[in-house]
């Protein structure tokens, strides 16, 4: 028989409300690890409004799926919701490397857990979670009664298959990365038919949100290999009819999906969503938003925004984030194998520059790290500096005093990644490089974004860094990289201190570890990364109930469409 949790507060949420009422932490700062550590976000939001200390017990659990509905009525039922992005080629979803893939198998497959658009996570296939003290134990509880499409019971031994699967390196999934060193199958113990228990080496922090990593969808133990089939069992809001690669795929309302609207009846409230390729030309997408082909557009860049923004008939909705483009060089190739060198490029980057002709001046300044200043672990730190004759130097002294050529691989479609490596290779010039810029579609980017020598590469936002550092900067448990660093950087002190913050639950403390995580990768590491981004949503009007969310994931469960709102109807 298990331990019953329920009532119990974890200390850890005890430390956290007193670093709130002492002002050395922010309310939201206390949501997240309230909320991480199992506490619903309304119970989450009382302790925080709370002046006192905290009760012994919690109140009665409340549903931390659903948020707040809009005044019964409002909400119709209805309509297709047309999308403007890529139709990727995909097999198994362990294996997403696109947020777009991703986005558009959550309609159809769903999550133990999500996170939303102010980076807090929250059960869905899941229950609850409980965490031991020292976080090595990790209770997961499932909902009961959640259908498969196929009329099978979602239980635990369906979710210890897909840990069999994340786990599994001949899968190469990403997910691997996250729980190296941490876990493995034989630490995910199924208690009975809806409780599963993960029984970790160390202490780790982030397991809510490892759960919501984008390739993590819970898949039926009769999954046949190929997601986009149509064929295999899902418990989402929509099951898949048409996927046609590079063209369209559509997905339809499922009638006895297992969450509820306002009025009662089974979610979604759209009829379908719709997924339009108009192919690599984003100012496709831009035509098509105006004139109402499509409701909606998958990342719209800095040059899709400005042309929208001031369209009476679009909404934009905004959000700064962790999400990046990584100017990364392969430290296993040379010359990028001396520091020397890899600093000198970093030193050429005129932060600045890049925020005003790239972005607009829509995003923060980065530091060479990839912690951004929304996460909550980051530790401040001076912006390095534009300094041409400090690279040129460093140059020299790693054996290239007539300076350096090499080629850029680059995306064309992200526009803005050609406008900062155009504004590289002028600005660093002056420090001894001549950098060709390798151009090229950006699918043809993705076939070799983990093997070329120095390329440009998006990466989308992670609510915390301890669950964005491990995907691209460590080796597994035999020393190789793991699936996703694409620049093969492994450093010890880096790789210790990285698992230390992992465990550590202290906000303070985990800033400090983070503080010489942040140095090691600016001193020595792989990676440049002059800017964070702004990312935004563009909607037709008609459609209500969106935010904003930081990775740019679909959440449109709640989304609903008043054609009396419709500019275009």
């Amino acid at each position: 028989m298990k331990e019953d949790t329920t009532s119990r507060i974890h200390p850890g949420i005890e430390q956290a409300q007193t670093q709130l009422q002492q002002g050395r932490i922010s309310r939201r700062d206390f949501l997240r690890v309230a909320t991480l550590l199992g506490a619903s976000l309304p119970f989450a939001s009382v302790l925080a409004a709370c002046g006192g200390g905290t009760t012994t017990t919690a109140p009665p659990p409340v549903d931390p799926v659903a948020p707040a509905e809009p005044t019964l009525g409002a909400i119709k039922r209805g309509g297709v919701l047309r999308v403007g992005i890529a139709v990727q080629a995909v097999d198994h979803p362990a294996r997403f490397s696109w947020t777009e893939s991703a986005n558009a198998f959550r309609h159809v497959f769903e999550y133990l857990t999500e996170t939303d658009e102010n980076n807090i996570t929250h059960p869905l296939l899941l229950e609850s979670w409980e965490a031991s003290d020292d976080l090595t134990v990790w209770t997961l509880n499932l909902r009961q009664g959640i259908k498969w499409t196929n009329g099978d019971e979602l239980v635990a031994e369906h979710v210890r298959y897909n840990f069999g699967e994340w786990l599994n390196p001949d899968v190469g999934s990403s997910i691997l990365g996250l729980w190296e060193g941490f876990l493995t199958i034989d630490g995910v113990e199924v208690v009975d038919d809806y409780t599963v228990r993960l029984n970790l080496s160390a202490p780790k922090l982030d397991v809510p949100e490892n759960l919501y990593h984008y390739p993590a969808v819970i898949m039926h133990p009769s999954f046949n290999g190929d997601v986009k089939t149509g064929t295999n069992p899902s418990t989402g809001p929509y099951t898949l009819t048409e996927y046609v690669v590079d063209e369209r795929a559509k997905f339809t309302r499922r009638e006895d999906y297992w969450q509820l609207g306002e009025d009662g009846d089974p979610l979604p409230y759209l009829d379908a969503v719709e997924f339009i390729d108009l192919g690599t030309d984003r100012t496709s997408y831009v035509a098509a938003m105006q004139t109402g082909a499509i409701h909606t557009m998958y990342e719209p860049n800095v040059e899709n925004y400005l042309s929208l923004r001031d369209d009476p008939n679009i909404v934009v909705y905004s959000v700064d984030t962790s999400q990046a483009r990584v100017l990364r060089m392969r430290v296993d190739q040379e010359p990028w194998s001396d520091n020397r060198v890899r600093t000198a490029l970093k030193m050429c980057q005129d932060r600045e520059q890049i925020l005003s002709v790239a972005y607009n001046n829509e995003g923060l300044i980065g530091h060479d790290v990839h912690v951004s200043p929304v996460q909550p672990e980051f530790a401040p730190m001076d912006t390095p500096a534009y300094d041409p004759e400090g690279a040129k130097a460093l140059l020299a002294e790693a054996g290239f005093p007539d300076g350096l050529s090499f080629n850029l691989s680059v995306g064309t479609g992200w526009t803005d990644v050609v406008s900062y490596a155009e504004t590289l290779q002028q600005d660093a010039q002056p420090g001894g490089f001549n950098i060709t810029l390798d151009t090229m579609p950006n699918n043809a980017y993705w076939d070799i974004w983990t093997e070329t020598t120095v390329g440009i590469t998006p990466w989308t936002h992670r609510p915390l860094a301890v669950m964005l550092l491990p995907l691209a900067y460590i080796a597994d448990e035999a020393g190789n990289p793991v699936p996703w660093n694409e620049t093969r950087w492994v450093d010890e002190e880096f790789s210790t201190l990285l698992r230390q913050a992992q465990g550590t639950l202290d906000i303070e403390a985990r800033r400090s570890i983070m503080a010489d995580l942040q140095r090691i990768q600016n001193e020595r590491g792989p990676v440049a990364i002059a800017v964070w981004q702004r990312v935004w949503e563009v909607f037709n009007p008609a459609f209500q109930g969106v935010v904003a969310h930081p990775t740019l994931h679909n959440q449109w469960l709640r989304v609903w469409y008043d054609p009396d709102l419709d500019p275009r109807a």
